[in-house]
């Protein structure tokens, strides 16, 4: 199975954020807290050179806490990089940040200076619209469940000196590493048509066995796990009742059901990548293509 999901407005957006980019100060990247490798993009690393970044692990308050920490202290390693952790609908979370902003650009921003110019930019889906509502107070950019629903640029005067860019969703046109494909699939950032849901769900499940087993027996109330994804996700059918003529298993609703509840966070704090693990360490199994 190849992945491969690159709309076309995404391009547009790409051209938008260098044309906006030498009039910027500070840009915030919005990551998904469970797998900020790959809902980052390598493009705005080169693009933004030496400006200041603020890379915000949304959706803290699904991730695997331990895992987050170590992501903080990767990111902080990196020249001219903050990174917070926080839940993007948490106003109190999300209030550190214009401190943060106006802290990594001390000459701007505050009364009597010229304003903080910062844009803010994510992957479809990770919350980027959440976090401009929150800190403007009041709904200035639209919000949903599904992929690509900013589509167009916006500035927001936030009335704290800091003037803040929206761009829309960005991720890079061909995903050459299927493996974070897969995680973007399996965390809802990638429209749902655009893979094979089985497939995703066994290499998910294939990750969650090896890394928290305790977790996906306790969700599905199974008193031990079988030996294969696939017999893991038809028990997770039987146990839900995702049955067709005859008491067979109908796997394709299973797994539909077993991605909405791990992107609910209904398994518990998970994440699905960690600093410094490679595609190939973060595979249990050999046996289902792609992997996580």
């Amino acid at each position: 199975m190849i992945i491969d999901w690159y709309p076309g407005h995404m391009k547009r957006a790409r051209a938008q954020i260098i044309e906006v980019l030498p009039t910027i100060d500070l840009v915030i990247e919005v990551l998904d807290a469970r797998l900020p490798a790959s809902s980052g993009n390598p493009l705005l690393e080169k693009l933004r050179g030496n400006k200041p970044c603020i890379k915000v692990l949304n959706k803290n308050d699904l991730a695997d806490p331990t895992v987050t920490k170590a992501w903080v202290s990767f990111f902080e390693k990196q020249q001219g990089v903050k990174a917070i952790p926080l839940e993007a609908k948490d106003r109190r979370d999300v209030g550190l940040l214009p401190k943060l902003c106006r802290k990594l650009v001390p000459n701007k921003g505050n009364k009597g200076q010229k304003p903080l110019r910062v844009m803010i930019v994510g992957i479809p889906n990770v919350g980027k619209s959440t976090l401009i509502n929150t800190l403007a107070g009041k709904k200035m950019a639209r919000v949903g469940d599904k992929p690509a629903i900013t589509t167009c640029p916006q500035q927001i005067d936030l009335r704290n000196g800091i003037l803040l860019s929206d761009t829309p969703g960005l991720l890079w046109p061909v995903m050459d590493d299927q493996n974070g494909a897969c995680r973007l699939a399996a965390s809802g950032a990638i429209g749902d048509n655009a893979f094979d849901t089985t497939e995703v769900s066994l290499a998910t499940i294939d990750y969650l066995t090896g890394r928290y087993p305790a977790l996906v027996q306790q969700r599905y109330k199974l008193p031990k796990l079988a030996e294969t994804p696939l017999a893991i996700a038809e028990e997770i059918g039987r146990r839900r009742g995702c049955l067709v003529s005859g008491g067979d298993v109908d796997l394709h609703r299973a797994t539909e059901l077993f991605l909405r509840e791990l992107r609910a966070g209904k398994l518990g704090r998970i994440s699905l990548e960690r600093p410094g693990e490679t595609a190939a360490e973060a595979i249990n199994t050999s046996n289902h293509e792609p992997k996580i």
